[in-house]
């Protein structure tokens, strides 16, 4: 219970930079920090840095079953 409490006070951990964060978005069950979003809807599809973003979201395309 002591390590959910923590997880509240520094926030979540970001599927992309993997950080507790404070501020962001969830895509089901998944977190995504407010400078990951904005970093990756600025991406262009060109840009290397796209797929980086496509094998981390990869991740959350499955929602996962909660009993």
């Amino acid at each position: 219970m002591s390590t959910l409490l923590t997880e509240k006070k520094l926030g979540e951990r970001c599927v992309i930079c993997e950080e507790s964060k404070v501020k962001g978005i969830h895509l089901y069950t998944s977190f995504i920090c407010s400078d990951c979003e904005k970093d990756l809807i600025a991406t262009d599809t060109d840009d290397p840095k796209y797929k980086f973003y496509l094998n981390k979201l990869k991740k959350i395309t499955t929602p996962e079953i909660l009993s």
